[in-house]
């Protein structure tokens, strides 16, 4: 009896009941929209900056990451390249890296030169899927380098022009040597692709006359799960390297991907806080408007435990309404952009300034969809209580004679 009589009364003002089951389906819907919208970009800008060239793990000599020298390479690296093409799942490539002076006839911007071997190299980053002009470096050939687009501009290099690289060799003297333009890539990250140029590895080492000079290993992992235990299993076993996944190499990247969950509930409860209001405001309407009735109702008997759930079950009910159908629609809708993306061309200089992609495609955990229900029902219920206590406060002959 009182689930029929709360569903007739939320009928009864036709207008204000859709208003405010509007306002809770556009809160959800668009609460579910912002989170799914933000979680993308987060990923994504987490994705773009482990396969460009970070990985998920890399190696380095201790006093390399300190001075940046050539002579801090990797020791006893033929022994290390053994045991990491033991691990399972496991993708990687030996660079040499090295920092200098990226020139042409117009201009010069200081960057670095990773020597790489292409087979590998693709194993670990999407450099080659990035490439714009030209092409990726494949089958060798002498002094080839594949730049950034953003470097090129500023270069005003194009295919096959012609730049110098000069940098300091083991011994601090001053090297220059010639490249071709191979290839233009772009990424996501226009920073990245000012400061990073490739060229096979044996042209660096045919240059500074040497083969034992890999300065960064580099590890893409098939098993995410499985990235703590082979640091730890590898800095165990190599304790003069320094092993580091791509949280200490970008720990303000692992902080927001941490943080971000706790954000998408924050956000939510947000939005649904603000919408209690509204629907604090509309029962008290409703109640206001019902006090003769109400105060018959008490008069002939009705108890104030069913009118209390009278009340309640009317704010629920509104909640229930409206609460599930911004849920299917969000579901949807993220669904639609998962696969579609986002276009945000119009910001996109901006965007990937900072490393996110103008193309954003939605992400969403399924048990947010569930928390969120399980969030719309305790918003719904806590509503309700202040204007169902304020309706046991009425007195049945005051309410029927006042009105």
């Amino acid at each position: 009896m009182i689930f029929k009589i709360a569903w007739r009364n939320i009928w009864r003002n036709k207008l204000r009941s859709l208003v405010v089951m509007i306002a809770i389906f556009l809160g959800v819907w668009s609460g579910i929209f912002i989170n799914a919208l933000s979680l993308g970009m987060t990923n994504q800008r987490t994705e773009n900056f482990l396969s460009t060239s970070v990985g998920h793990i890399q190696i380095h000599h201790p006093d390399f990451l300190e001075e940046n020298k050539l002579n801090f390479s990797i020791p006893n690296f033929d022994e290390l390249n053994n045991n990491l093409l033991n691990i399972n799942g496991a993708n990687i490539s030996n660079r040499i890296r090295i920092s200098g002076m990226i020139s042409s006839a117009n201009g010069a911007l200081g960057g670095n030169v990773l020597g790489i071997t292409p087979e590998d190299e693709i194993k670990v980053s999407t450099i080659h899927n990035g490439i714009k002009e030209g092409e990726f470096l494949g089958e060798y050939k002498k002094n080839r380098v594949v730049i950034g687009a953003k470097l090129a501009h500023k270069l005003k290099v194009k295919i096959n022009s012609k730049i110098i690289v000069t940098f300091q060799d083991q011994n601090n003297e001053i090297i220059a040597s010639a490249f071709r333009v191979q290839g233009i890539y772009k990424t996501a990250n226009t920073r990245f692709d000012e400061m990073n140029v490739f060229v096979y590895r044996q042209d660096l080492e045919r240059i500074l006359q040497s083969d034992q000079l890999i300065h960064e290993s580099v590890l893409w992992m098939d098993d995410k799960t499985i990235v703590d235990s082979t640091i730890t299993a590898l800095a165990n076993t190599y304790p003069n390297l320094k092993v580091r996944s791509w949280k200490d190499i970008a720990p303000d990247l692992a902080y927001t991907d941490d943080l971000m969950i706790q954000m998408l509930y924050i956000i939510m409860i947000i939005i649904l806080g603000a919408l209690a209001f509204g629907i604090v405001n509309t029962m008290l309407m409703a109640i206001l408007e019902r006090q003769r009735e109400l105060g018959m109702l008490m008069a002939v008997g009705m108890n104030k435990l069913r009118l209390f759930m009278m009340v309640v079950v009317e704010t629920i009910m509104l909640s229930l309404i409206s609460g599930p159908a911004g849920l299917i629609i969000s579901f949807f809708t993220v669904g639609y952009f998962k696969r579609n993306g986002m276009d945000f061309s119009a910001v996109g200089q901006g965007l990937e300034d900072v490393g996110y992609s103008t193309i954003v495609y939605f992400e969403m955990q399924p048990s947010f969809y569930w928390s969120t229900l399980v969030l719309v029902i305790i918003t719904a219920i806590l509503s309700s209580l202040y204007p169902a206590f304020k309706a046991l406060k009425l007195n049945p002959v005051e309410s029927i004679r006042g009105l």
